[in-house]
């Protein structure tokens, strides 16, 4: 049910949620554990539960108590200082030049294949999208080199409903064969997307289906009759005789509009607190963005229990690398292909981004917030606290 947007300030966390919730559908619903793993994260973070420090201030005795955040990459909370360390990484990366914006998009005949198989479905996504992308750099009629490719993985839309796809910031040029010239891209058009679209298809479905030929792909509840040969080659069918989308933008002006972009990107998790309305008698409404009806901001209503259904629909299995690069961004050859760039552009290296990425961590130490003269010190450790059984592990005191 969905209602006009109003400004309301949010007044709810998503650890309010699972709290309101959460315990009932780990008791009720088959949860993987990865999926129970982030729900007690989630609500455990900045808690007693994991634990923390105290501080005193060396001239006025004023104290307060800090508890450790749950490091869960699924935590609204959590993602902040994750991104500002990240994006320092890639600042001394990026090259001084455009940068395109490509998104792969797969269709939603995939969605239930890829909750039985997600490791699989979304890694066929990233090698498909990236060879795509580098087999058009490769091709003499485009730029004739290597180009480099970030390629981050989102999962969700708007309603938390899934939508997979894939953000690919591209280079725009490429390093020759030979490593002797930079080659430049047009100005505005990188690759036509219409044939990125129809080799992505071809690239993505080939290996979809070698997956099953060898094996490799788990069916059940409503994907089971595809284990039947003649249902699978339907599906494929149904898959091939569809138009796949592949989005391009127009291209960054820089590193520093790259790495703005960046900042909304690489560590976001399917829905931020600022999204959510409020929590009543079970029922959660959060604000989302109706691209069909001209981008306009709306208010959707879900019980809490639906609401975490959905959530959980975008918790990654574990150690899967959502954010990857290709190219001469890929982690071989990195550094030597990356100084070999800005040699022949004729830079040494990045020049300061206009508008530096903020960081989230505090100073340390700190001025005391109450006497604003004397220093905050930590004078005791806060052991963590059981929560739920097999709770996640506290991080180590700052």
């Amino acid at each position: 049910m969905c209602h006009a947007a109003t400004r309301t300030r949010p007044r709810v966390t998503l650890a309010d949620i699972v709290r309101a919730g959460g315990e009932r559908l780990l008791a009720t619903a088959r949860l993987a554990t990865i999926q129970r793993a982030a729900l007690r994260a989630i609500v455990a973070c900045r808690t007693a539960a994991l634990g923390g420090h105290a501080e005193t201030c060396d001239r006025c005795g004023a104290t307060r108590v800090t508890y450790h955040s749950c490091r869960n990459r699924h935590c609204p909370t959590c993602q902040a200082t994750a991104r500002d360390r990240w994006l320092d990484a890639r600042r001394a990366e990026l090259l001084p030049i455009p940068y395109f914006h490509v998104v792969f998009t797969l269709p939603h005949a995939v969605n239930a294949l890829a909750q039985g198989n997600p490791r699989l479905v979304y890694a066929l996504l990233f090698r498909a999208a990236t060879d795509t992308l580098l087999a058009f750099g490769r091709d003499p009629r485009h730029l004739g080199g290597t180009i480099g490719v970030t390629a981050i993985l989102h999962t969700w839309g708007q309603t938390l409903t899934q939508h997979l796809h894939l953000h690919c910031v591209v280079t725009g040029g490429a390093l020759n064969r030979d490593g002797t010239r930079w080659l430049p891209a047009r100005r505005r058009l990188l690759f036509p997307v219409r044939a990125l679209a129809q080799v992505f298809r071809a690239k993505y479905l080939e290996a979809l289906d070698g997956a099953y030929r060898a094996h490799r792909l788990t069916f059940a509840s409503g994907t089971a009759p595809l284990v039947v040969s003649v249902a699978w080659r339907g599906f494929l069918a149904t898959l091939y005789a569809q138009s796949w989308v592949v989005y391009a933008k127009p291209p960054f002006g820089g590193p520093d509009r790259v790495l703005a972009y960046l900042a909304r990107y690489t560590h976001r998790v399917a829905i931020t607190h600022a999204r959510l309305v409020d929590l009543v008698d079970g029922v959660v409404r959060f604000r989302w963005k109706d691209y069909a009806d001209h981008n306009r901001p709306k208010i959707m209503t879900l019980t809490a229990n639906e609401f975490l259904r959905r959530f959980l629909l975008h918790v990654l299995p574990a150690h899967f690398v959502r954010i990857r690069h290709a190219g001469h961004f890929g982690n071989h050859h990195r550094h030597a292909r990356l100084a070999r760039c800005r040699a022949l552009l004729g830079v040494s290296r990045l020049p300061a981004p206009a508008e530096p990425v903020a960081t989230h961590l505090p100073p340390a130490p700190e001025r005391c917030p109450v006497c604003h003269q004397g220093t905050m010190h930590v004078t005791a450790i806060l052991s963590p606290l059981i929560l739920w059984p097999r709770g996640p592990r506290a991080p180590d005191p700052p």
